[in-house]
């Protein structure tokens, strides 16, 4: 099996975190390093702290992944005795990229929101507040009758889902017609006569990010040497993206219950909370990290109660004034689940991908606050 080189798991995560999907503040993809470095072993951390950074490279491995940022605010200066300056110049001496995926895997399907809710059980639900959604382009193709499978398997790689669909495309038939010019290899019919097939027009929805990759496999499936095809640029969105998920659990419960829950499933020391613990809850909010800001989005979405990380004092009282319940998990516990996640999801794409590469779970992070 062939080694990826670090541009080719950057390449990985673009496809299920677009990087191109962060917040605009936001400071995601390679951070240090050399993108054609071959990367056979890769660590994956919540953090980029000297530990981490240090254990990678204890470890033997040549790319370090990691949730928040290592470098976030701009760089006037690189000194090794400033904390950040450090690990740039420490991951470089040792032949370490490193890179950062944040705010992408925060809005991702499958990112660190619904690994969130996995963990506590929830219904899995739509983002609180949408910060985007696909732009859709309608590929239609002209296909000789009976090739239609094999151009469509191709296509539908790249066609993504709609709502609870996939696979979906629209197909009528009719005549073409060509004339095969000097210099032609043409699958049917002869240079310098007027050919009639039988073709069947497909129609398929592409997310115009993968447009540019659902041509290539389109020409590679296709059996003409110049296939037909149209593009048409549409109004019609695709699915949202966003952050924080609002879900339900699958029975009612009461407040203090689905503290003691929270505080269960995510290992917690302990869990602060807003509001009347014997209060009935059935519709939850979430956000892993720091998400307070989205109380309000979460009480105009109806939902019974918060749960996040990093709640300062006003958040609570604003919780309060909104009568929404709310529930302080911290900003570690929320957000640790994303290393196993990546970790997982990274070694599978590899794995389809035909490359060999060892992908580890950095395991030592701990919870920075003590409880006395």
């Amino acid at each position: 099996m062939k080694t990826p080189k670090v541009s080719d798991i950057v390449g990985i995560i673009n496809k299920f975190a677009p990087f191109g999907h962060a917040e605009e503040w936001d400071n995601v993809g390679l951070q240090v390093g050399n993108p054609a470095a071959a990367a056979g072993k890769i660590m994956v951390a919540l953090d980029p702290c000297k530990a981490a950074v240090e254990a990678a490279v204890a470890d033997k491995c040549q790319l370090l992944l990691t949730h928040h940022p290592l470098i976030f605010a701009p760089l006037k200066k690189i000194s090794v005795n400033d904390p950040t300056g450090y690990l740039v110049s420490y991951a470089l001496k040792n032949d370490l990229s490193v890179v950062s995926l944040h705010t992408n895997y925060d809005v991702a399907d499958g990112g660190l929101n619904d690994l969130l809710a996995e963990r506590l059980g929830l219904e899995m639900g739509e983002p609180l507040r949408v910060t985007g959604s696909e732009e859709l382009v309608k590929l239609s193709v002209f296909v000789p009758k009976g090739h239609e499978e094999r151009v469509l398997e191709a296509l539908f790689r790249f066609s993504g889902v709609m709502g609870n669909y996939r696979d979906c495309s629209f197909q009528t038939g009719g005549t073409g017609t060509f004339t095969p010019l000097a210099g032609a290899q043409p699958f049917l019919g002869k240079v310098g006569v007027r050919e009639h097939v039988e073709e069947t027009r497909l129609e398929v929805l592409i997310p115009k990010e993968n447009l540019p990759a659902a041509l290539n496999a389109l020409l590679s499936a296709h059996p003409y040497e110049e296939p037909a095809y149209d593009l048409y640029p549409l109004l019609n969105k695709g699915n949202v993206r966003g952050l924080g998920r609002l879900c339900r659990l699958k029975e009612e419960t009461t407040l203090g219950d689905l503290v003691a829950l929270v505080k269960e499933r995510l290992t917690l020391a302990g869990a602060r909370f807003v509001g009347d613990s014997g209060s009935r809850v059935k519709k939850v909010a979430i956000c892993g990290g720091s998400g307070a800001s989205l109380l309000k989005n979460a009480f105009r979405q109806g939902a019974d109660v918060l749960i996040t990380g990093d709640v300062k004092y006003h958040d609570a009282r604003d919780a309060e004034s909104l009568g929404l319940a709310l529930i302080d998990a911290g900003h570690f516990a929320t957000e640790i689940l994303m290393v196993e996640g990546v970790a997982a999801k990274v070694a599978r794409e590899l794995l389809e991908k035909g490359y060999g590469a060892d992908v580890v779970a950095y395991k030592e992070e701990r919870e920075p606050f003590n409880y006395a």
